[in-house]
Formats: C-alpha cells, sequence, structure tokens
C-alpha cells in the first residue's frame, strides 16, 4: 500500500458503513497514524447510499480519496462497490459482500438494478474478492453483524496486524452491550476466514 492508505467504504443505509469506518480509524489512531475521515449520506432514511472515506499515514492533509487512488474499496453493497470501483488505484482491491440490499431508488424505480455487479468490476479489470457477508452474519444469528464480518475481511489487507482492528472492534460493541463480545469475535473471524489463504495467492 501508499506511504497513505486510503480506503473507501460504500454500501446502504443502516449497514453500518459509518461505525465500520469509525472502527478503522480508532485502530488506525491507536498505533499513532495521522487520521482523516469524511461521510457522505446520499439519503438520511435507512437504505440510501452512503460512502465513507479514510485515510491514515504519517501525516494526512485531507480526507478525499481521488479517483484512482483508493488501496482499498470495502464494499458492504455489491452494486454500490461497482459504482465506486473507479476510485480504486490500479493495484488496488475490492472487498464486496456479494449479498444484495436493493436501495429505495431502485424499488420506486429511479435506477436498475445491474445483473452482475461482481462480474462487471472484473470485467473492468478490478481485482474482487467477493462473499456474501450478509449470509455469514445471518448464520451467526444476527444479520447486524454484517459490519464486522467485512471488518474482518478487511484486516488482513491493512498495514497492521489484524489484532488491532479485532480488538478496537471488540472495545466498540463491548463497551455498549458486554454480551456481544463473543459474536463480534467470531464474526470477525469469520470475515477472515472468508478470504483466507487470497491475500498470499494475490
Amino acid at each position: 500500500m501508499s506511504k497513505v492508505t486510503n480506503i473507501l467504504v460504500c454500501g446502504v443505509g443502516g449497514q453500518g458503513v459509518m461505525t465500520a469506518t469509525e472502527i478503522l480509524a480508532e485502530a488506525a489512531i491507536s498505533l499513532g497514524f495521522d487520521v482523516k475521515k469524511t461521510e457522505v449520506a446520499g439519503m438520511s432514511q435507512r437504505g440510501g447510499v452512503v460512502t465513507s472515506h479514510l485515510r491514515f499515514g504519517h501525516e494526512v492533509l485531507s480526507p478525499q480519496i481521488l479517483p484512482g487512488e483508493a488501496d482499498l474499496l470495502i464494499g458492504f453493497e455489491s452494486a454500490e462497490a461497482l459504482r465506486w470501483g473507479h476510485m480504486l488505484r490500479p493495484d488496488g482491491v475490492a472487498l464486496v459482500n456479494s449479498g444484495r440490499i436493493v436501495p429505495p431508488v431502485v424499488n420506486i424505480g429511479l435506477f436498475d438494478y445491474p445483473e452482475e455487479p461482481v462480474a462487471q468490476m472484473r470485467a473492468l479489470g478490478l481485482r474482487v474478492h467477493d462473499f456474501d457477508a450478509t449470509a455469514l452474519a445471518v448464520q451467526l444469528g444476527n444479520i447486524r453483524l454484517g459490519n464486522t464480518v467485512m471488518l474482518g475481511a478487511s484486516s488482513d489487507w491493512l498495514p497492521f496486524p489484524a489484532e488491532v482492528l479485532r480488538d478496537a472492534v471488540l472495545a466498540r460493541f463491548g463497551s455498549r452491550k458486554p454480551t456481544l463480545v463473543d459474536a463480534n469475535r467470531e464474526a470477525f473471524e469469520a470475515g477472515r476466514r472468508a478470504v483466507a489463504g487470497e491475500t498470499l495467492a494475490a
């Protein structure tokens, strides 16, 4: 990754995009990095498009990631990942939840949902690792664990040990509801397993 690490997180409202970005930022801050982030919520209600830019390094002057400069794209929703694929640098990586959450703009007929978002990303030459984070969360008993699954999947693509991010996840959710610590630990490891070995083979 570049000297400044650029991560773009995208999805729809209710998936935990902003929370995930905050946890990534907290992990980077814990290691002494200079961190800048910004969020854009396209619609205020649940289901609206949400994107979040996160940049960290020894010195970061702006939170904004320019097109073609993202090291990592974390797509909580596959159509949104496709829409933001142009942000990746040539050797960047997209981690994409293949579980679909169709946004309201599609349901009311303003836009069509792409038939195969992940296939289209690969056809564009993007380096994509996809898995069904939503299904994994449901298997673990709580669909809201999806954002922890996504964080787990991203943990081996960061310029610091996975344990640093895992501890940030557990600190965030453990402080709110200690009974969720074990569930989030399991979800984090499920996300890591979902892309296990792909970082080595890449």
